[in-house]
């Protein structure tokens, strides 16, 4: 049992070495020439293109060693707009990098094919390279590939032929092309690598219109990129697509510009992956950076994400004794020379969360960050990327309008403010009128929380144009009409009440084209705004008939406060039930704070007959959830 105990260590901590080890970029050194080691062979090949009508050229490269008496596998490697078959060659360097990797035993023998990209007959680089017809010939080059080049290598060399052993990368124009040839012809190349490429890359959803094909097919996606190269939204747009789609790849981006030290890493990097058993469940941790995330503020390179969802702080401030991220739990940062700090997190859980910058213990908003109203103060945000996460981007779908209104309240004799959703053809549509869904925030928001933390008028905007939910207003009102712990008293619930039924709703069915019968009406709110929305919806049934109440629920040790509402309800109880059409209720699993608050109160409902529906989505108390809550309720309105 010892020796067996041993072995299983020994194997974990070789494990963990390995990863430990994992290289994440080239060496110093690596694209220099070495000597006393075995060196492949550049050759120039001629070869007849009919696609084209002329005899075209390629470098060949033959890896040390070269027998015709083995075959081999095969990478076609491809230039940029400004270059041509001895773009790689002068640039690049890459029978250096591969015959110093082959030394190194770190790739397979392989035959690297060089062409030239653009199928045309005068294929030189010269003159205009941003012509429209040397911009196409770029295109028609995959014909020409296909069809001229690829036989005439397989005829002419002793190369493996099946797609399983065919490679195709690229920099640039030629990242574009492998990118659009490789994922176009899947029966074709197994390997698909884009380094930096450029605008000519197909969009995502043309490139990979069958998710599930191409996870089955590929063996390795590399998508490589400079940090600071002007094409990287070519890239990451891809990444962002394969990612929601689930197909694994690698993402790497690394320090630079668009040019031949980022290229030549990208060919390093992606070389040793070929015509090898891969695993592509390392596939997120090879990349040196991450990419910004989509809540910082303009231009702010931190924090970034790194494809495991793992993030990176980056924060100056060389006076701070101490500095900490407080994102889910609190994480120590470490201080460099220069007075930046530094810190690299777990890896965080979808959707948008609240974090603070915690300063010698003072907790302050990040600068790099947009802020959120959330905890009762200005917060910074983030956005961590999410495979299910379409339902809540931009796509080019029509789009309605958020409008901010401000309305006198005699309940609270001052000025209030409110975010109305208008849906897209509200103003050109000006006979309709629209059903209004009354959506309510949580405690220490406010009412710009359902706009900008959950992303209302996207969600809506997708859910309208694939025809899953109905065009409706949607009015998301302040809710906090007392402080502290006092917004879930009676009090603070009458007077929101009130505001709700004698201010906002005349408001709106005043100013805008809103149907006024309770069929048409719906109150929803998250946390506090589920306990309003309790409190509102379940007396005023004959002004509602759809009420959501997300991660919330009668406090259980509160008595004073959820003893009257119990016995409406028991009095009431056929009256809410036929005047209801959905009690939807829903929770953020076990680890939201107000589960068993929940749990307990839909145990009273059964005992009084009350009919609900109820729905979990993992998350606990968070703004992922509450997100999802919505986009599941809206569908349920109005039918």
């Amino acid at each position: 049992m010892k020796q067996l105990l041993f072995a299983i260590v020994f194997l974990l901590s070789g494990s963990l070495i390995h990863a430990q080890e994992r290289e994440q970029q080239a060496p110093a050194g690596f694209d220099s020439l070495r000597t006393g080691i075995p060196q492949g062979k550049i050759d120039t090949v001629s070869y007849n293109s009919k696609s084209v009508g002329v005899t075209r050229r390629a470098l060949i490269y033959t890896p040390p060693g070269f027998s015709k008496k083995k075959k081999y596998p095969v990478l076609y490697l491809l230039h940029g707009i400004g270059g041509d078959e001895k773009e790689w060659l002068k640039g690049g360097r890459p029978q250096v990098i591969l015959d110093n990797l082959y030394a190194s035993g770190k790739i397979e023998p392989m035959i690297v094919v060089m062409p030239n990209g653009r199928a045309m007959k005068d294929d030189r680089a010269t003159g205009n390279i941003m012509a429209p017809d040397k911009v196409q010939a770029f295109a028609d080059f995959e014909k020409d590939l296909l069809n001229d080049l690829i036989p005439f290598i397989e005829k002419k060399y002793p190369v493996l032929t099946s797609r399983e052993h065919r490679a195709i990368a690229g920099l640039s124009m030629g990242g574009g092309q492998s990118l659009n040839f490789g994922l176009g012809n899947l029966d074709k190349f197994a390997w698909v690598g884009g380094f930096s490429s450029a605008p000519n890359t197909k969009k995502p959803e043309e490139l990979v219109p069958d998710p599930e094909a191409a996870k089955k097919k590929l063996k390795l996606l590399w998508i490589s990129c400079g940090d600071n190269d002007r094409l990287i939204a070519f890239s990451k747009r891809t990444h962002d697509y394969l990612y929601e789609h689930g197909v694994p790849h690698i993402y790497y981006i690394e320090p630079g510009v668009h040019d031949f030290k980022v290229w030549k890493n990208g060919l390093y990097m992606f070389s040793q992956f070929l015509f090898k058993p891969v695993d592509t469940s390392t596939f997120m941790k090879y990349t040196i950076l991450g990419s910004p995330a989509s809540t910082n503020v303009r231009s702010a390179a931190y924090p970034q994400i790194l494809p495991d969802n793992r993030v990176v702080f980056r924060t100056k401030a060389p006076n701070a004794q101490k500095m900490q991220i407080d994102l889910v739990k609190k994480y120590d940062m470490v201080k460099d020379t220069g007075g930046y700090w530094k810190v690299t997190t777990d890896s965080v859980s979808e959707g948008f969360h609240y974090y603070s910058l915690l300063i010698d213990g003072v907790a302050v908003a990040d600068p790099a960050s947009e802020t959120f109203y959330g905890m009762g103060r200005m917060a910074s945000g983030i956005e961590i990327p999410f495979r299910g996460g379409g339902y809540y981007a931009v796509k080019d779908v029509p789009h309605g309008d958020v409008r901010i209104k401000r309305y006198y309240s005699n309940v609270t004799n001052s000025w209030r403010r409110l975010f109305i959703y208008t849906p897209p053809g509200y103003d050109e549509n000006s006979n309709e009128k629209y059903p209004v869904l009354y959506l309510l925030h949580g405690g220490g928001e406010d009412e710009s929380g359902w706009v900008r933390q959950g992303r209302t008028d996207i969600i809506l905007d997708n859910l309208v144009a694939e025809k899953k939910a109905k065009p409706m207003l949607i009015v998301m009102m302040d809710g906090n009409f007392s402080t502290g712990i006092a917004g879930f008293n009676e009090q603070a619930l009458r007077t929101f009440e009130n505001d709700l039924k004698q201010q906002v709703i005349p408001f709106v069915e005043k100013n805008y084209r809103a149907a006024t019968d309770a069929g048409n009406r719906a109150l929803a709110g998250l946390s506090m705004g589920g306990l309003q929305t309790l409190y509102a919806g379940i007396k005023n049934t004959q002004q509602f008939s759809y009420l959501g109440v997300f991660s919330s629920g009668w406090w259980a040790n509160q008595p004073a406060l959820y003893a009257p509402q119990y016995e409406f309800m028991k009095s009431n109880a056929a009256t809410i039930n036929n005047n209801l059409k959905r009690l939807w209720i829903a929770m953020g699993g076990k680890e939201d704070i107000a589960y068993n608050n929940c749990k307990i109160m839909l145990s009273k409902f059964d005992e009084m007959n009350i009919k609900y529906q109820y729905s979990e989505y993992p998350g606990g108390h968070t703004w992922p959830v509450w997100r999802n809550n919505l986009y599941n309720f809206a569908q349920e309105l109005f039918r």
